[in-house]
């Protein structure tokens, strides 16, 4: 199949368009396309085309959020419960550490990572440090993402890094994100990675994964 076929697809999700993406995603599939090019043009072209807006701070997060439910609900069209899991980079730990019950970018980060390949842990918002260290280990994951909106949970930032040591994993990359962790410096709050952005996070954990984007 031409890549031009694939462009209602693009615009569907890049418009949030849940239903007309499933729609598109079925026609594809009956038009003989398999799911790993509709992964890569189709999810994948949309996300690249979020990620230049949000180079340009054209963008917001509204945006983002509809275009990642969109792309959600296409994989679950293309991989329905049951079915083969999709081939993934690498498996990554994300949570809003305890004592912040925001999780709004948090959800964001999981959609971009979702689309772009990854397979995401979630341990969701006000999140224990022993309980986020067991899934990381437990998940044998590449990384960790921790997100912070308010200022009170720097503290916690920073005994990420330590705790993983005395676990054995200092391997793990750490990631940092959201409005109170992305003013800091990632030397400051002991991480590895600071993004402005989920889609900087995403291309960080590209450059770890040797991935084309």
């Amino acid at each position: 199949m031409n890549d031009f076929e694939f462009d209602l697809l693009v615009e569907s999700l890049l418009d949030g368009d849940q239903n007309n993406s499933v729609l598109e995603t079925r026609r594809l599939l009956d038009a003989g396309a398999g799911r790993k090019q509709i992964i890569t043009l189709g999810i994948e072209s949309a996300m690249q085309q979020l990620d230049a807006r949000c180079t340009a701070e054209q963008f917001n997060l509204l945006e983002i959020m509809l275009c990642g439910r969109a792309v959600m609900e296409v994989m679950k069209e293309l991989y329905p419960p049951g079915a083969p899991a999709p081939e993934t980079k690498a498996t990554i730990v994300l949570a809003s550490l305890q004592g912040d019950v925001h999780d709004l970018g948090k959800n964001i980060f999981k959609m971009v990572l979702t689309a772009t390949g990854y397979r995401v842990v979630d341990c969701g918002k006000d999140c224990p440090l022993e309980k986020l260290i067991d899934a990381i280990q437990r998940e044998n994951a590449l990384a960790v993402g921790i997100s912070g909106l308010i200022t009170t949970i720097i503290p916690q930032a920073r005994r990420v890094r330590d705790k993983l040591i005395e676990r054995g994993l200092g391997r793990v990359k750490t990631l940092a994100g959201g409005a109170a962790l992305k003013q800091a410096t990632a030397e400051s709050i002991q991480v590895d990675f600071v993004g402005q952005t989920a889609f900087d996070g995403a291309r960080y954990l590209d450059q770890l994964t040797g991935s084309k984007r």
